[in-house]
């Protein structure tokens, strides 16, 4: 079992911690994909969002979510944050609060993966098991249900509904996609989960420039094995998402992305997560029909938290 050292200078006021986590958030590096494109007048990068604290994507919404939150006055240490996940968020959360000094409460689906769950006991995250037929939706009602039951209790940070998780990505991981790829970014390709990453950083290529063109993926069928995503046909569709955004939105099997894993292993030596290989695959399906262009995706996490459906997948 891994021990986690999470009270860093426990002297410091919540604002100074609150500082000192900020620098450990974001700025993740851009990473070219080159082996898997013949057309070299197409470039497609993707950002490596486990190079930062808490290890995925999920840091960054996790973080501006707690932190605007304190700012309103809605939570502090004599209250514990809940929501609902399906890993990476709770991980985030769970990071975040024990070096704050907050208790974290998360309602997870019992079928996240071994990994995860263990991360956020060592973390000292108190978690409520979900049915895994039920979903991240299922684990939103308990979630729900337990804000209501003790609204004393707890700040539901309820992150599919919550407009702080897409400005996160709005003012961080757009802006770094325009600096990091010298304003030549063309198209940006992103899954659909809680849809933050996609509708913040959306809206803020959009507005840099209108003619970027952004497609959302999904997962091309209800009963899919890519943790965190959301078919948005038979799911409750996130609050925060934006329909008019999206230029196309398209389907990925969860058999392409597991045969991606394997490819990718062997020709980048990256070892991706589902989510991660679901997002490339997207990716590349777009960049072969272009005759140029810059497609920017992102790589919400690594292989490191699933290692039992990657043994299987790389026997």
């Amino acid at each position: 079992m891994k021990s986690y050292n999470v009270i860093q200078n426990p002297e410091a006021s919540l604002d100074e911690k609150l500082q000192q986590l900020e620098s450990s958030l974001g700025n993740t590096p851009l990473r070219e994909i080159r082996s898997l494109l013949p057309n070299k007048k197409v470039q497609l990068f993707a950002k490596l969002e486990w190079k930062q604290l808490g290890g995925s994507v999920k840091s960054r919404p996790a973080f501006r979510i707690i932190k605007d939150a304190i700012e309103r006055g809605e939570l502090s240490p004599e209250k514990e944050i809940l929501d609902a996940s399906s890993g990476n968020t709770g991980i985030a959360y769970a990071h975040i609060g024990s070096r704050l000094g907050i208790p974290v409460t998360l309602c997870l689906p019992e079928n996240a993966s071994a990994e995860r769950k263990q991360i956020l006991e060592d973390l000292g995250a108190n978690l409520v098991l979900t049915s895994k037929e039920g979903s991240t939706d299922e684990a939103q009602e308990i979630a729900r249900e337990m804000y209501r039951n003790e609204p004393g209790r707890y700040y539901y940070a309820d992150q599919y509904n919550n407009s702080s998780n897409w400005k996160a990505h709005y003012s961080t991981t757009g802006p770094e996609i325009v600096r990091q790829t010298g304003r030549q970014v063309t198209h940006f390709v992103a899954g659909l989960g809680t849809t933050g990453t996609f509708t913040g950083t959306g809206r803020y290529l959009k507005e840099f420039n209108p003619d970027i063109r952004l497609v959302a993926l999904q997962p091309d069928f209800p009963l899919h094995g890519l943790e965190g995503w959301k078919h948005l046909e038979t799911a409750h569709v996130p609050g925060i998402y934006d329909s008019t955004l999206a230029d196309e939105v398209r389907p990925v099997s969860t058999e392409r992305a597991y045969e991606l894993v394997k490819i990718v292993k062997e020709k980048e030596q990256l070892l991706l997560s589902p989510s991660s290989a679901a997002n490339l695959a997207g990716a590349l399906e777009l960049a072969g029909e272009l005759d140029e262009g810059v497609v920017v995706t992102v790589f919400p996490d690594d292989g490191s938290k699933y290692s039992e459906i990657l043994n299987q997948l790389l026997k």
